[in-house]
């Protein structure tokens, strides 16, 4: 059970290796980042070391009590990310599929709406604005 912030990418079929021995079913979730207007290179993401990890590591033991989990692991990347990049983790492992789709599910929607990370998009000419949060993202978190 842990949780990781880093810049390197990772290699998700290794984060598995080992990962949830012995549960029912293991749930995983990698996203990338994405352009849906066609106008942005990537994206720049800031966190404050310490602070991130620690409140990744407590929603991941909130998840774990939650949903009876026998394993999770959360893995978030920072720095300059281009378009089609691994961005992040979430994997659970739970002795039933429905409680590791579930915290998955609860982990991702935190992710998105409460982490402490700060996001700027990058334009095509190098140009960055700030990521604002969306109102789907509370909404989805507000249904746990």
């Amino acid at each position: 059970m842990s949780a990781r912030v880093q810049t390197q990418a990772f290699d998700s079929g290794a984060e598995l290796l080992g990962f949830g021995d012995g549960a029912g079913a293991v749930v995983t979730f990698t996203g990338f980042v994405r352009d849906d207007t066609g106008q942005m290179r990537g994206l720049e993401i800031e966190h404050y070391p310490g602070m991130t990890e620690r409140a990744l590591n407590d929603y991941g033991a909130e998840a774990a009590r939650r949903f009876d989990l026998t394993d999770w692991r959360i893995i978030h990347r920072h720095g300059r990310l281009d378009v089609g990049e691994p961005i992040m983790m979430v994997a659970t492992a739970a002795r039933h599929r429905r409680a590791a789709f579930e915290a998955a599910d609860y982990l991702m929607d935190w992710l998105k709406s409460r982490a402490p990370f700060w996001k700027r998009e990058i334009g095509p000419d190098g140009s960055s604005e700030w990521v604002d949060a969306k109102d789907s993202d509370e909404a989805a978190l507000n249904r746990w």
